[in-house]
């Protein structure tokens, strides 16, 4: 692999960086953007591998420090970083990757280090970058490293969003804490009741576009590492007010639905969909209304019984083209066509189809024999 010209740092030479928490899944992500993207020299940190330095040793041998830790944990282990830094931090640049930012960017505060605090608004990608991702960007006090910070955002690709610590953890209790307590709370209802509604298969079937995007952002939630759910609701002062008004939401709309009449529908209509809905603005809700017919269209061409999966392991301009001139040849119709990703990062295409001409088997076939590209799913399940 051809590495990149390292980026210089504030004193001219390319900075080692060092992270804490390199273990992690995003410091793992991290330590390989550093040293694949830009060059650097990075070490590591962490207590899941016995034998790393400790963070106050990252702290003096490495220019750039990212702590990438639990959220509860972060805080304290900022802060004891800087303690046992002793001063060696200075001129140096920290930085950290945590879903709150009041309490973390404080404790780096009491470092003499640079300080810019940091929140991908996303898992780790598979990809190399954060493209198409929103990064929240902290910037508490950088000086001589802010042209260095610059062009590491830029780097990684993301939409960067400049926003104050305070601010950033109001909007994240509604962004992460409302959305995550909604679906968590939807989460412990739908598994108490689907088997007296006829059960979860039952469900899907029957399921709504809506039902199914909702139970995809509440499977999401359940499918990941439910400490960072648990402390986005903990850690993050401004949640427990969130969670009240919710819960007097809720409350006031099971009232209404109790009762029943229709003074009660009125009201019911007037405070939960009249109300937001104007909060919201018609311009906004005709769009978020058009991105759910676009999902809704995406969903159902995923959901297609006819298609094959194709990953193209040559990135690179005509290869998709070469790829479709083998229908064409064979006089396969294509009812869609959409790109994503595997669980292993393999960029790959889906590709819809019509009624099949020939057996699936060859096509298949014939797209290996093309060398193209490697099927990796195909089915012909249509009625």
């Amino acid at each position: 692999m051809n590495l990149p010209s390292p980026l210089p740092g504030a004193d001219g030479r390319p900075p080692t960086v060092g992270i804490v928490g390199h273990a992690g899944a995003y410091g793992r992500w991290l330590a390989r953007f550093f040293r694949e993207r830009m060059g650097l020299a990075v070490l590591g940190s962490d207590p899941a591998e016995p034998g790393s330095p400790p963070p106050g040793e990252l702290a003096a041998r490495c220019q750039v420090l990212v702590f990438s830790v639990p959220i509860r944990q972060a805080a304290a282990i900022i802060a004891a970083t800087a303690q046992a830094a002793g001063g060696r931090e200075a001129g140096a640049l920290w930085l950290d990757l945590t879903s709150i930012k009041q309490a973390p960017v404080a404790a780096m505060l009491s470092s003499r280090a640079e300080v810019a605090g940091l929140h991908p608004m996303a898992a780790p990608p598979k990809i190399a970058t954060l493209h198409g991702r929103t990064l929240a960007v902290c910037r508490a006090r950088t000086q001589r490293w802010e042209a260095w910070l610059e062009q590491f955002l830029q780097a990684t690709g993301a939409r960067v969003v400049t926003v104050d610590p305070a601010a950033h953890d109001r909007a994240m209790a509604l962004v992460q804490g409302l959305v995550h307590a909604s679906h968590m709370a939807q989460a412990e209802v739908l598994a108490a009741l689907a088997d007296e509604a006829g059960g979860l298969a039952l469900l899907d079937a029957l399921g709504t576009v809506g039902h199914a995007l909702d139970l995809t952002v509440t499977g999401r939630i359940l499918a990941g590492n439910p400490a960072i759910y648990t402390d986005i609701q903990f850690d993050n002062p401004h949640v427990a007010a969130v969670l009240e008004r919710l819960a007097q939401a809720l409350a006031d709309l099971r009232a209404q639905v109790a009762r029943g009449d229709d003074a009660a529908r009125a009201a019911l209509a007037a405070r939960f969909l009249a109300a937001p809905a104007a909060a919201l603005g018609g311009t906004r809700l005709a769009r978020l209304s058009h991105d759910f017919d676009r999902l809704g269209d995406l969903q159902a061409d995923l959901r297609s019984p006819r298609y094959v999966s194709v990953f193209l392991p040559e990135d690179r301009p005509g290869a998709l083209r070469r790829l479709l001139a083998v229908f064409e040849r064979l006089g396969v119709n294509l009812a869609s066509i959409h790109s994503s990703r595997t669980p292993a990062g393999e960029l790959h295409f889906r590709i819809g189809l019509d009624p099949l001409p020939l057996p699936l088997e060859a096509l298949c076939a014939a797209i290996a024999e093309a060398g193209i590209g490697r099927v990796l799913e195909a089915a012909d399940d249509a009625a």
